[in-house]
């Protein structure tokens, strides 16, 4: 059913006070766009409620599109929406109501070398961590990642699930440039580079797989709710 842009909650679907609710963040992005952040962690449970109101408001009229990131969901407009605290309180009825969307994507593996001249901050994840190469990699690429949103560049992929015990700062000088492939953790995060650019993140191995082809019908190889499993090619210490 359509609803008009004052986005006004019905008094009977109310949500109960929760304290989650209070913490929302929502923000504005210029005149014709506005930033939904999510609380607490960037976990799957929280991203598919992400993905769950995206596809939610996606249909609504005067919405020009929706933008699911990282446990975070823009909504941009056709015109400057006037109604600003019906537009907050229909967000935030959203997020206490909306369940999890399952997307069923499609899983692929993708082969690293890590180390070496592709991999040239991975003596940096060691410094920190204070765990072996071997360790390192191995914790790297044991889990399931879920694609959990598209962005920075056309293809990168922003991955959740990664082991926490191989957080890395990000890096103080960013690297003015880095190879397209390259796979690098990021605070609690790690991705792949779909293109060469610059990079803040520590990068630890490469691989030789294509995420963005402007040539093809779908340009981007991967979407949110696809997995990686990183299998280890070969270690160069």
């Amino acid at each position: 059913m359509n609803r008009s842009l004052s986005l006004q909650p019905q008094a009977s679907a109310a949500p109960a006070p929760d304290s989650s609710v209070q913490a929302l963040n929502i923000s504005f992005l210029g005149a014709r766009a506005i930033l939904f952040e999510a609380p607490g962690l960037m976990d799957l449970s929280h991203q598919r409620r992400i993905w769950s109101m995206a596809r939610r408001f996606a249909d609504w009229p005067g919405i020009s599109e929706t933008v699911p990131g990282m446990t975070n969901l823009m909504l941009t407009f056709k015109t400057p929406p006037t109604d600003i605290a019906g537009l907050h309180a229909a967000l935030r009825e959203a997020w206490a109501q909306e369940g999890e969307l399952q997307i069923e994507g499609r899983c692929i593996e993708l082969p690293v070398v890590y180390g070496g001249d592709g991999g040239p901050h991975l003596g940096d994840v060691v410094a920190h961590t204070g765990l072996s190469v071997d360790e390192i990699i191995h914790l790297h690429a044991a889990p399931l990642y879920t694609v959990y949103a598209l962005g920075s560049h056309p293809g990168y992929c922003y991955l959740g699930g990664m082991d926490e015990r191989i957080a890395t700062p990000r890096r103080k000088v960013p690297v003015v440039r880095l190879p397209g492939g390259s796979v690098s953790i990021g605070g609690a995060q790690t991705g792949v580079s779909a293109s060469p650019g610059p990079s803040g993140w520590s990068t630890i191995g490469h691989t030789e797989m294509v995420f963005f082809d402007p040539a093809r019908a779908q340009p981007a190889t991967l979407a949110p709710g696809d997995c990686i499993r990183f299998r280890i090619e070969k270690v160069i210490k």
